[in-house]
């Protein structure tokens, strides 16, 4: 439990703060500093002292963070010293791409289930999980007792595939459909727009052009 609430903006940031004492202790550096971590992270060291003050008391003033603790401690507060069950709701590029992405066991995450409708791929076997039918999914999301899904269906397909995903008990979804989902409240629900990051960064390229 952390002590007090913390902001939204600041649990997005928790995973970069990681990311950069991971770096930071690759590096051999066992503390470091506001300073060190804001100029990694892209962010300022004000910023930095308050969103880790969020999650308790670290670090000696004048001195810093140290780096192992600040690692553990982290990683506990996201949840990453357990395995998260996950689904994977679509097996297209997308999907079969996350299966064999190395990084979500490395963050704690375990793939158990995989669907998709096409008869084809059902009965699939990829790094140890078997594809099922999407007729299968809430027998085998209560059998694997899934956590998170990974939705990358079209995005006509997406909303029914998440209501019938709440109704089996998943409360947090990752939704790669370029759709805006409906969900009770207790459900969290992720949506990783792809092509509007690229679309932004376009218009950055843009503007350059532009104001040069």
């Amino acid at each position: 439990m952390t002590p007090r609430k913390v902001p939204p903006t600041t649990i997005q940031r928790l995973p970069l703060y990681l990311r950069c004492l991971v770096q930071a202790s690759a590096m051999h550096m066992p503390v470091v500093n506001s300073v060190q971590i804001a100029e990694m992270a892209g962010t300022n060291a004000a910023q930095v002292r308050k969103d880790l003050s969020y999650l308790g008391e670290f670090g000696t003033r004048g001195i810093g963070y140290d780096v192992d603790s600040l690692i553990t401690h982290l990683s506990k507060q996201l949840g990453l010293t357990e395995h998260r069950r996950v689904a994977i709701v679509g097996f297209g590029r997308l999907g079969s791409a996350l299966q064999r992405y190395p990084g979500l066991e490395e963050r704690g995450m375990k793939v158990v289930a995989i669907f998709d409708a096409d008869s084809a791929k059902v009965g699939t076997a990829v790094k140890g999980v078997t594809v099922k039918s999407i007729d299968d999914l809430e027998e085998v999301v209560k059998r694997e007792d899934v956590e998170i899904a990974i939705i990358t269906v079209p995005g006509k397909y997406a909303q029914d595939v998440v209501d019938r995903l709440v109704a089996s008990g998943v409360r947090a979804i990752m939704n790669f459909a370029p759709v805006h989902l409906h969900v009770p409240e207790g459900v969290e629900v992720r949506q990783a727009d792809v092509a509007g990051e690229l679309q932004i960064l376009s218009f950055h390229l843009n503007l350059r052009r532009t104001s040069a």
